[in-house]
């Protein structure tokens, strides 16, 4: 299956590698096409966001006014901060011309003549290699005035790289235009909404990394192209983070509708000693849980997963084997995210806490079965009362968990479980939340 986002092409970060590989061809493709032309392949190609709420692309570029008397702003997302999410690390390292690409590409479409890239904070690595690869396209003409001879066009744009600072919330989208105007990193009532009132009060456009990168071939190939990859309703490869009780934890560029089993054992290589799948979790640390029981014949992509009652989010997949301690997991997870709060939202300052109360108390062999509803209650009193998702994000994993597994947790509270002592533990690699520090 060809590569859309990762091709495994060698020293294809190099600008000129990159080049001889047609590298900004599409660019100009759409440099000699309307705005409108471009924005109508994009929506057409069925291209869904990649960064968690799998929304049309093509749609969200519509958005913007066509006139305006304030400057239009283009941001792309590379926050990257949810547990279990490191995929787009990947694109800033082995492939950056294309996103690059993609954001010139972007910009003409909604009248952008600048973008900034926020990246998360501790990408220190990556954030030197992106920003090589820009001044690269700068030097060669293909960023900044220069394009108006490259390209031989009247359209230009600048890129600017912004460190974020190490919060979590800034990937929200709001809250990363007020990190980027210099403000704290709290997210804003909507509406209006950015394309209405972004940046400094002007229209602005939120993509995430990955969503970006797979623009340029979708210009260079045609929308029918791209539509006809994996799912109709979610097309195109999706770059998988697979992480935790896995053989072969790494990113794996498959069609969107790839089988959930599939990654875990063709692609992941099974859980080490062929242990069973205790739980997943599909889409990052926020996502619904699923049961390892119930995982034959789910696929990975936005719409099948709603279906078994889960969610894409960053695809970062997350495997725990029947030794888990999941009571340590949901614990770890609600730290995360009560450490994470920006504490703008009542529900969510003061119920991230209490979350991790409950749990903590559970975890000292305190708890009952009063405290599993009790869980489930205050993640409800969360769940649609925040300004922003981190909300949804914070309770879905303690509501689900508890009430999928809710025999596991009853035996739990009860004394019934037994966790394991593991002497060694299989090193865990790739993923934001070291789930073998998870058991005992």
């Amino acid at each position: 299956m060809e590569k859309i986002v990762l091709p495994d092409i060698k020293d294809l970060h190099l600008i000129d590698v990159y080049l001889s590989h047609g590298g900004f061809s599409a660019a100009k493709k759409a440099f000699s096409q309307t705005s409108d032309d471009i924005i109508d392949q994009v929506k057409k190609s069925g291209l869904r966001g990649r960064g968690g709420a799998a929304f049309s692309t093509g749609l969200k570029w519509s958005f913007m006014p066509k006139t305006t008397n304030k400057p239009k702003y283009l941001c792309i997302n590379g926050d990257e901060s949810e547990p279990g999410s490191f995929k787009d690390r990947q694109i800033f390292e082995f492939n950056p011309h294309q996103l690059i690409e993609g954001i010139l590409i972007t910009c003409y479409a909604i009248g952008a003549k600048t973008a900034y890239v926020y990246i998360r904070g501790e990408y220190h690595k990556w954030i030197n290699l992106f920003s090589k690869a820009l001044a690269d396209a700068y030097a060669k003409g293909y960023v900044g005035e220069k394009m108006k001879q490259t390209f031989n066009t009247d359209f230009y744009c600048d890129i600017y790289v912004h460190k974020g600072a190490g919060a979590y919330i800034c990937g929200e989208e709001s809250s990363l235009m007020n990190s980027l105007e210099g403000k704290r990193g709290y997210p804003r009532v909507k509406p209006p909404f950015p394309a209405q009132n972004g940046l400094w009060g002007c229209p602005t456009t939120i993509n995430n990394v990955e969503t970006i990168t797979n623009v340029p071939p979708i210009i260079n190939k045609g929308w029918e192209w791209f539509s006809a990859i994996g799912e109709t309703k979610h097309p195109g490869t999706i770059l998988y983070g697979l992480s935790g009780h896995i053989n072969n934890p790494g990113v794996y560029e498959l069609p969107s509708g790839t089988l959930l089993t599939d990654l875990i054992y063709k692609y992941g290589g099974g859980v080490p000693g062929n242990k069973k799948v205790l739980c997943v979790i599909p889409g990052g640390s926020s996502m619904p849980p699923l049961r390892g029981d119930q995982i034959e014949g789910v696929k990975m992509d936005a719409e099948s997963l709603k279906t078994v009652g889960s969610a894409i989010g960053t695809a970062g997949v997350m495997v725990m084997d029947e030794d888990t301690d999941l009571v340590k997991v949901l614990a770890r997870i609600a730290k995360f995210y009560y450490h994470e709060s920006c504490g703008q939202c009542t529900p969510c300052r003061e119920g991230t806490g209490w979350l991790l109360k409950i749990l903590n108390r559970i975890l000292a062999g305190n708890g009952s079965t009063s405290d599993l509803d009790l869980l489930i209650s205050v993640a409800n009193n969360i769940e649609g009362n925040t300004i922003c998702a981190l909300g949804e994000a914070a309770a879905w994993p303690v509501k689900f968990m508890v009430a999928r597994f809710r025999d596991y947790f009853e035996k739990r509270v009860s004394k019934e479980v037994v966790i394991p002592i593991v002497n060694k533990v299989h090193a865990m690699r790739g993923t934001a939340i070291p789930l073998a520090d998870i058991k005992n």
